[in-house]
């Protein structure tokens, strides 16, 4: 009640039309942090209490031990499903978010012409629009920037084989600064397709399909974004690459620096054999294409300004289509 008394004119009266929607959204929100936190929590105990007891984790201590490594084994994958999960929640909230600004707050007025209302107490097309993106746009960036944070500081918590990878789309969606670049690119593709379809029920599809359909773009080209970075070694020795890296591709090389597929050689039976074929045709080596952890952040910063321009291009059109159709 003290929200909608502090504000004014249209935002307050796009957060009377969706309060209810917004009070689910909100304490689903809550909720999952929670959790999050909680099973955090609960899993650094486990492991604390764990490494403090009799057994280790590698099954090595007797059989005495096989239940208990057992029961932390099932532990520690629970604790990775609950956070992969969490994690693709939050990936997949900016095709849900499209989908609620195209139907229920755009094309809704515009199918039973209830927007006339307001245009009619000298509010103005443009701030009618403006304010139906304000409100969501504030709550939804908080949103989920408290619950990247939450997730960031539940990945840390443990050091466990179940674990995931910086480059992991459940992971690299859900930091900061891409997951709120991708949420305010709902919000604007949400705005043009509820304004180019006025039925509610197909904005909402359209503007899911082709806010999914961009993220699924930028996941494919998301390894293209920043230059890779090349390792190559002999046959024989280390390839000094980082355990953390993000592997794209690994093969053996030429004298010439000709590429060739990993599996060539191999197996090729006895060690002679493998020397012999690798001589022949001229293997000197092996080649490792990769992002190592240090690309984290220009892969992020790029992403995200690829995101955030069609986000504003988006934008940029539904407020020239507003004032094309309804000046």
């Amino acid at each position: 009640m003290s929200t909608l008394t502090t504000l004014r004119g249209p935002a307050r009266v796009v957060v009377r039309q969706h309060r209810n929607t917004l009070r689910t959204a909100g304490l689903l929100a809550l909720a999952g942090a929670l959790a999050v936190i909680g099973f955090a929590l609960w899993t650094t105990h486990l492991v604390n209490g764990f490494e403090a007891g009799p057994c280790d984790a590698s099954g090595v201590s007797g059989p005495a031990c096989d239940q208990r490594i057992v029961d932390f084994q099932g532990s520690m994958h629970l604790y990775g499903s609950v956070l992969m999960y969490a994690g693709l929640a939050v990936t997949v909230l900016p095709v849900i978010v499209s989908a609620f600004v195209a139907g229920p707050m755009i094309a809704r007025e515009l199918e039973s012409g209830t927007y006339r209302v307001a245009w009619t107490q000298s509010v103005t097309p443009a701030r009618w629009l403006a304010a139906k993106l304000a409100v969501p746009t504030v709550l939804l960036v908080a949103g989920v920037t408290v619950l990247s944070v939450v997730l960031t500081w539940a990945r840390t918590r443990t050091t466990t084989d179940h674990t995931v990878d910086w480059f992991d789309p459940q992971v690299f969606g859900t930091t900061i600064p891409v997951v709120i670049g991708y949420t305010l690119l709902g919000i604007a593709v949400g705005a043009l397709t509820g304004l180019l379809v006025h039925r509610t029920v197909t904005a909402i599809s359209v503007a899911a399909l082709a806010t999914g359909a961009v993220m699924v773009a930028l996941v494919t080209l998301r390894s293209d974004l920043w230059p890779l970075r090349i390792s190559t070694s002999t046959t024989d020795g280390p390839s000094g690459v980082p355990l953390d890296s993000w592997v794209l591709d690994v093969g053996r090389v030429t004298s010439n620096g000709d590429r060739l597929p990993m599996d060539v050689c191999w197996p090729a039976g006895t060690a002679a054999e493998e020397a012999r074929c690798l001589a022949d045709r001229d293997i000197t080596g092996m080649f490792v294409d990769h992002h190592p952890a240090s690309h984290l952040w220009p892969l992020q910063l790029v992403e995200t300004g690829i995101v955030l321009t069609l986000a504003a291009l988006a934008l940029t059109l539904t407020f020239r289509m507003l004032r094309r159709r309804h000046v």
